[in-house]
């Protein structure tokens, strides 16, 4: 079996609200999927992380730089190319782009790998350790209008988010250190006592700013304080993760093992928070798992994309170790955002409705059971939302 093109689409639509977080206000929304074919008629789905023009730039890097490297190689050789690529490109890009690229492309590797074996990604990893997961229900973006507004429409949306049957709910914050501390509190009045919710800052704060928020968190009861500072102030997470006494998690902007090693080796984190579709997809997630697991450091993935991310991210849960064991291990939640993606929802010739499933069984959602990542797109879907470029 040989590879014998590497495709991109990038999908995009307008969406109903211009939503944000603490770095820009965006009003469309964006998914980019790698499809591989292979001169045996066995085809693989991936997904690369980044919107908008960081898709269309990603397209250029996986048709004109990686398609020629991989192009005539067994794609079963999963872990010989993703090398490949990266050894020919480490001057180039060692993180940020070039990793998200080759993230789908080895994503979509491992898709084929799992359909000629004919079993699930979840079962080529080493099998199941959970055949369903708890899933977060993520909302409360940031809108341009005024505080008090945005705090009383994050009270009622977080009360639907956990009355839709999510175990746990995340709100995004960014308006500056004291207007966030109330956005935080209306959260608090909308899930009530005794409900876990988390906090993303998408690194917009110093880390004064980060502690003057993170103390009130404390007050409040949030479970984790995710991204307070920028990803390279490993100092700052260092001191934060020291000084609060509220979970610090962040990592979906670090990239391979190597970008990993500093994070856990730094006690950075009290969880971490990989994107397997950006540091360099399965294959080095994998490596990465292992690494947070050496340091005993609990993992819940960051996922944000379409069906295929989802689809993904599922299976690599499922497989995930318990930590540290015992009868009543820490679990591993699936994040899924609640806001309106068509390219979750929509996208699969069987959809996953993840949604209807956490309704009817009390926060969880089954690990999908087809070869491969057991999800197809709907071909006529990618044709209707592609952007020609």
């Amino acid at each position: 079996m040989k590879i014998t093109g590497i495709h991109s689409h990038v999908l995009q639509y307008d969406l109903p609200e211009e939503l944000g977080y603490s770095q820009q206000y965006y009003a469309k929304r964006t998914a980019h999927l790698i499809e591989v074919e292979t001169d045996e008629g066995v085809t693989g789905w991936g997904e690369c992380f980044g919107p908008g023009n960081i898709a269309l730039a990603n397209k250029g890097i996986i048709e004109k730089v990686i398609q020629p490297m991989a192009l005539g190689h067994d794609p079963l050789d999963r872990d010989v190319i993703w090398h490949k690529v990266y050894n020919l490109t480490r001057d180039h890009g060692q993180k940020g782009m070039m990793l998200q690229s080759l993230s789908g492309v080895d994503i979509a590797l491992w898709d084929i790998a799992g359909k000629v074996a004919g079993m699930p990604i979840s079962k080529l990893i080493g099998g199941t350790h959970r055949d369903r997961v708890p899933v977060y229900g993520y909302g409360m973006m940031l809108r341009p209008e005024n505080a008090q507004s945005l705090a009383d429409r994050f009270t009622d949306e977080a009360a639907e988010i956990k009355s839709a049957g999510f175990t746990a709910t995340k709100m995004k914050v960014g308006l500056g250190p004291a207007d966030d501390v109330k956005l935080v509190e209306a959260v608090r009045r909308g899930v009530g006592d005794g409900f876990r919710f988390m906090v993303d800052a998408n690194h917009c704060y110093t880390t004064s700013d980060a502690f003057f928020v993170g103390h009130a968190l404390e007050e409040l009861g949030v479970y984790w304080f995710e991204e307070p500072v920028a990803p390279e102030d490993l100092d700052g997470y260092r001191e934060l993760r020291a000084g609060l006494r509220v979970n610090i998690s962040g990592g979906e902007g670090e990239f391979t093992r190597w970008g990993w090693r500093h994070l856990l080796e730094g006690r950075c984190l009290d969880i971490a928070q990989p994107e397997v579709c950006a540091l360099g997809g399965i294959s080095e997630y994998l490596k990465v798992l292992a690494l947070a697991h050496t340091h005993f450091t609990p993992v819940i993935n960051h996922v944000w994309g379409s069906a295929i991310a989802v689809a993904t991210n599922l299976h690599l849960l499922a497989a995930m170790p318990p930590l540290p064991g015992g009868l009543h291990p820490w679990e591993p939640m699936l994040e899924f955002d609640t806001t309106d993606n068509k390219f979750r929802d929509d996208l699969l010739v069987e959809p996953l409705n993840i949604q209807a499933q956490v309704a009817k069984s009390g926060g969880y959602v089954a690990i999908p059971k087809g070869p491969g990542l057991g999800v197809e797109p709907e071909r006529s879907f990618l044709q209707k939302f592609a952007i020609n470029t």
